[in-house]
């Protein structure tokens, strides 16, 4: 008899009659997961084979809510790469979440011609107010716990982003703000800190955004990284005292559209220079320089510079590891193309719980995808600069 089978006689004579199902679909899981997990490693737990092309690390535990009820997995972990069950569906939530805003927009009377579609593909167009408002109810305690979650630890690198949403206020079809916090923390690992939904991106509303991050816990901001969003850098300035970088790549396009379609290549590479410089100050000197070759020809090009290079500069003064990725949003555009895509489905959402309930969702899932893998988005030996404990902080090095 294998042990499988010796396993499963066990749960069947010591499990009561209500916890039956539930602990066959934990076995059946757990199960699955070994067998996943042997093919991604070439062999079997604690077999030697030479055909073996990963190794176990240990376990994560995790709560699987089925239709039996909580069921507890052990998820097996590798050394080389990440494993994540097929059978979880990572992408669940927002689905669901999306279902819940499509259905209330549905049964409120407030939908597009596409959603009405959509509700009839969807088989939904039975569902009652009250069916509706248990499901967004369901979701939203969900939701609303992730986003104001206590915040530990320092986080250097902050990067805000804006997104457009069209929604239904007053009788009248608005344009609103959707705001999206992401940052690194101290040991290197990337999350999802919140959101936040504006009228317009004045002073006042990032302010009371960055203060209500920081009255949950943000601190050791060392760079905020966007785009030239209004009111933004002198909010950052007030609230969190840190850095601000411009967007590389919203400046050069704002910039190149001044050098005429001839010479924009040439441009981009002058301006490229400066940013393959070894520290802040050659790069300030460079970029200094080119602007001046430009100004003969293209006077306002070059002032556009003058006026950018400290922005746009910010982040020659942090680690040369760490420039790739906090010169521009575009460690974002993923997270934002998943928004878009979804958002885009309902196009004008009833209310503004609509928009939190389904971002939300997204971000909750982006957040827990990036919990799972095994690498970190910046190594720990890179980070020990940046850390406030001068136990962790690297000596100096001699010039």
């Amino acid at each position: 008899m294998t042990d499988e089978m010796m396993s499963l006689r066990t749960l069947l004579e010591k499990s009561s009659d209500a916890d039956l199902l539930r602990e066959m679909v934990g076995f059946a899981a757990q199960r699955l997961m070994e067998l996943e997990v042997e093919s991604l490693t070439g062999a079997a737990h604690g077999q030697r084979s030479p055909d073996r092309i990963n190794y176990r690390n240990g376990y994560r535990e995790r709560i699987w809510e089925t239709r039996a009820g909580a069921v507890e997995l052990r998820i097996p972990k590798l050394r080389k790469s990440s494993y994540f069950p097929v059978f979880l569906e990572p992408r669940r939530l927002a689905e669901k979440a999306l279902a819940a805003v499509v259905q209330e927009a549905y049964v409120h009377g407030v939908s597009t011609r596409s959603v009405d579609d959509l509700v009839k593909a969807m088989g939904m167009t039975g569902i009652s107010k009250s069916q509706v408002s248990r499901l967004c109810s369901e979701i939203d305690d969900k939701i609303a716990a992730f986003l104001n979650r206590p915040l530990e630890g320092d986080w250097p690198y902050l990067w805000l982003d804006a997104t457009y949403v069209k929604v239904r206020a007053s009788g009248r079809i608005v344009s609103v703000a959707v705001i999206v916090a992401v940052a690194v923390s101290s040991d290197g690992r990337r999350e999802v800190l919140g959101m936040a939904i504006g009228a317009s991106e004045a002073e006042t509303f990032w302010i009371e955004f960055l203060r209500s991050l920081a009255r949950r816990g943000l601190r050791g901001v060392k760079l905020v990284i966007s785009d030239a969003h209004e009111g933004l850098k002198a909010a950052v300035a007030k609230v969190l005292h840190a850095s601000w970088q411009r967007c590389r790549v919203h400046f050069m396009r704002n910039v190149l559209a001044h050098a005429g379609k001839q010479g924009r290549r040439v441009v981009a590479a002058f301006i490229a220079t400066a940013f393959a410089q070894e520290d802040a100050e050659m790069a300030r000197a460079q970029w200094r320089q080119v602007a001046d070759q430009l100004r003969p020809k293209v006077a306002k090009l070059a002032a556009l510079m003058d006026q950018a290079e400290a922005d746009v500069l910010a982040f020659m003064s942090f680690p040369k590891d760490h420039r790739p990725k906090i010169h521009s949003t575009n460690p974002l555009e993923r997270l934002n193309g998943e928004i878009k895509r979804r958002t885009d489905v309902v196009g004008i959402f009833p209310n503004e719980d609509a928009i939190t309930r389904l971002v939300g969702a997204i971000l909750l899932e982006q957040n827990d995808e990036w919990a799972v893998q095994r690498a970190r988005y910046m190594t720990l030996e890179t980070m020990a600069p940046l850390s406030e404990d001068p136990i962790f902080k690297l000596p100096a090095v001699a010039a």
